[in-house]
């Protein structure tokens, strides 16, 4: 009986960490891709009903859609063309209904942006964006 409970761990302990990886992974690339201005790469993973909401400054606004998403991406990315970004703190929960990623990451252009960051996966796509500018953390990098 005892062995019963520990394969059950073993199992889904097994099944969960290349996936924590996975998603980690990709909130990475996700920031490099806004970093970078590269608009392929930084669409890619939404889901086609995502909702990404941009809290403060001047695209403060909610964006519901894989099209309206990539045109607040395209006015962002003219804007600040490629930047450097820092990514600090990183965590990931993570069970087999999807995954959240939170961090706190600074883009360096023509002006830094500090931002915490709220992304949540289902079967590997990005469903729920909360980019959150906050002027204390700046102060933090």
């Amino acid at each position: 009986m005892q062995l019963k409970p520990l394969l059950i761990a073993a199992v889904f302990g097994a099944t969960a960490l290349p996936a924590m990886a996975d998603t980690a992974s990709q909130a990475q690339s996700h920031f490099r891709a806004i970093a970078e201005a590269d608009m392929p790469a930084l669409t890619r993973d939404y889901a086609a009903d995502a909702v990404f909401q941009w809290v403060g400054g001047p695209l403060d606004g909610v964006y519901a859609g894989r099209d309206a998403i990539a045109a607040v991406w395209q006015k962002f990315t003219q804007a600040n063309g490629p930047v450097s970004h820092r990514v600090k703190d990183l965590r990931l929960s993570e069970n087999p209904k999807g995954a959240t990623v939170t961090a706190d990451v600074e883009f360096h252009g023509k002006q830094t942006i500090p931002v915490r960051y709220i992304l949540t996966y289902r079967g590997g796509k990005l469903v729920n964006e909360v980019w959150q500018i906050d002027p204390r953390r700046a102060a933090a990098y």
